[in-house]
Parts: structure tokens; sequence; C-alpha cells
């Protein structure tokens, strides 16, 4: 198939609808977490480490039972067993790592592998066929989908991840060019949807593009609730970290406005927190609610989702760094440190991948 490169195109982008914030809270760490009452929301549970001694891992994906898990720096994609054994499906070709740049986001669809990646001179999404059975999984030849991402030391993006649609979603830094995160003739800065095999969609919100929504700084998680409602949080600057409902064709104001704002034109966030207890990379739904993998506050977080602004947090400062936050086949959630990626404080068996039960 023919690699797909996106140039962009001429299109008036409406302003969209503001969300007034009904609930926001600034967060601090309670020494129990408590959930709203009332809510159904479940609590996790204790939790167990799986794997160990990972090399700056960044994203996990099940093919059914089995995991896999990138590597940032490495290029690996990696296969969990189910004793916790790991061994190595194949190194992604053209992977140059720089900075928070690498192997980041992967995903399985139809018994293909998915990854986005940062190149030479861009960041790219390509798929590959999963080849054998677990154990002895393979990694097909590379067919990219999508190219011409604008790819810098930070600002990346990087989550990918299919929705209900059965479309792929793909998460957009700024790559360091604040402007053109409302751009919407450039893919930084934006949440971007396409086909399976790279396509635009015709019920994108612009003619002809994969942008799916825009002004966004660097946004790393992306989940759907059973309604279909897509979430995504985000990197902020210095002032406010981010989760928001995204919408088709929504506005969510950086660089113009950070955090809440109520300003015309721009969706407010349904909960907003300093970067010191968040930098919230990725996220998952499961049992009623929301968990955010956050980086610099070190700690995981959970939102009821029929209380949108109340928050509890678990393992403030236990494990480091928290990159991902998947749900495994059981129900459990599957949570990945990233204390080797050069910015945390790697301790024994650093990296490492949890599981914690919920209810």
């Amino acid at each position: 198939m023919a690699t797909k490169v996106w140039h962009g195109f001429q299109a008036v982008v409406g302003a969209s609808a503001v969300v007034i914030l009904l609930a926001a809270c600034v967060p601090t760490t309670p020494s129990t977490p408590k959930l709203p009452a009332g809510s159904g929301a479940v609590a996790p549970g204790e939790e167990a480490t799986l794997v160990q001694e990972l090399a700056a891992p960044w994203s996990i994906a099940f093919l059914e039972e089995t995991a896999l898990i990138s590597e940032r720096d490495t290029a690996r994609i990696l296969e969990v067993a189910e004793d916790g054994d790991v061994r190595e499906v194949g190194v992604i070709d053209g992977v140059e790592p720089r900075g928070e740049g690498g192997l980041l986001g992967i995903a399985v669809h139809d018994g293909q592998l998915y990854a986005y990646s940062t190149a030479a001179d861009e960041n790219r999404v390509q798929r590959f066929a999963l080849e054998g059975a677990p154990g002895s999984l393979e990694l097909g030849e590379a067919d990219t989908i999508l190219s011409g991402i604008s790819a810098a030391t930070n600002h990346n993006g990087g989550r990918i991840a299919f929705g209900p649609d059965g479309m792929l979603y793909v998460t957009v830094g700024d790559a360091g060019e604040r402007d053109s995160a409302q751009d919407p003739g450039s893919l930084s800065g934006k949440i971007l949807r396409v086909a399976p095999d790279g396509d635009v969609p015709a019920d994108n919100p612009f003619e002809g593009s994969p942008v799916y929504s825009l002004g966004h700084r660097n946004p790393q998680g992306l989940a759907w609730d059973d309604d279909g409602t897509l979430y995504a949080s985000e990197f902020g600057q210095d002032t406010w970290d981010e989760l928001n409902v995204i919408e088709p064709g929504g506005n969510y104001g950086w660089p113009e406005v950070e955090g809440i704002a109520q300003r015309d034109g721009f969706i407010d966030p349904v909960q907003q927190w300093s970067p010191v207890a968040a930098s919230p990379s990725g996220i998952a739904i499961a049992s009623g609610s929301i968990f955010i993998a956050n980086l610099r506050g070190e700690r995981l977080r959970q939102v009821p989702l029929d209380d949108l602004g109340a928050s509890a947090e678990y393992f403030a400062g236990e494990y480091g760094r928290l990159r991902d936050v998947v749900v495994d086949p059981d129900g459990a959630l599957w949570i990945l440190t990233n204390n080797t990626d050069g910015r945390g404080d790697a301790r024994d068996g650093d990296d490492r991948v949890m599981r914690v039960p919920l209810g």
C-alpha cells in the first residue's frame, strides 16, 4: 500500500461551543483515597508486579490475552507471557529516539500492530502484521499509514487507540511550535482520526483532513466510555494539566488558554491539576471510572465518570513515574512505570508492569 502523506488542507474552522465547567478542583493528596458516595466507582485493589527491568517502556496493548509493550529508546516490541517472561517480538526499523521521541504508542486491531514512532525528520504511524502464535509472535513488513507529523525532542504526543467506531485516533503534540496547535492546516497540536489504512473518514469534522480536534499542547491519553464519549489527558505548560471531553471539531485552546478559561470558542477541561501533581499520560476507563497514569505526579488518579470534578489518588510516590494504564481482558488494570527514561529516579526492578484488580 502506498504511504499516506498528509500535506494539509484549506478550511475554515468554526468556533466551538463553550463548555462551562460545572465542577473543578485543584487536587491535594488525600491520606485515604475517597470516592464520592453513591458514585458506583470501584476502587483499585492490591497491586502485584508482573514484569521488571524494562528499558523506558511507553505503551501496553493486548492481542487477545497476550500483552505487548513498546520501549521508547530500544524501539523493541516485547511480548509478555502468562508467567511474566518477556521476549522480543521485533524491532521497529528507522526509529531515532531523541528526548521524548522514539517508539511511543502502540495499538492492536484485526491482528495487526499499529505503532507511532519518531523517525529522522518526522513522526509517523505504521502497521505490521502480527505473525505466528503467542510465544512466537513476529512482526511482518512495515506499512506506513500516516506520516509527515512534525517531530521534536519534546511534545510529540504519541498515544494511539482504536475507538468504538473502528477508527484510529492519534494524539499529536505541538512539537514545540505553539501556534501550530491553532493552525487547521497543521497536524501538530491535534487529535487525529483516520481509517485503519490511513484514509481520511468522510465523516471527519473538517473535509479531507485527519484533524478531529485542535488546540492541544501535548495530549497523551485516549479512552472511551460505554456511551462512546472520548476522553483525553493533556500536559499543560506551567499552570494546568487537563482532562478533556473531546468533541469532533472542538478547539481546546492551546496556546491561547491553558486550563479553565471560560472563553468563547474554546472548550474547557472537565478537570485540571497543577503539573507537579499530575503530568498525565496514559488513561483507561473501567468499572465506572477514568484511571490516569501520572508522570511528574507519580500517582494513579481515579475520576468517577458520573462526577468528573472529583478524584481519588493511589500509589503517590511509591513507584515513581507512571506512563501508561490499560485494562486487561479480565478487567484489571496494568500500570507501566517510567523511571528509566532519563527523567525519573530508577530503583531496583525498574521499569516494571503492575497488575491491579478492580472490585
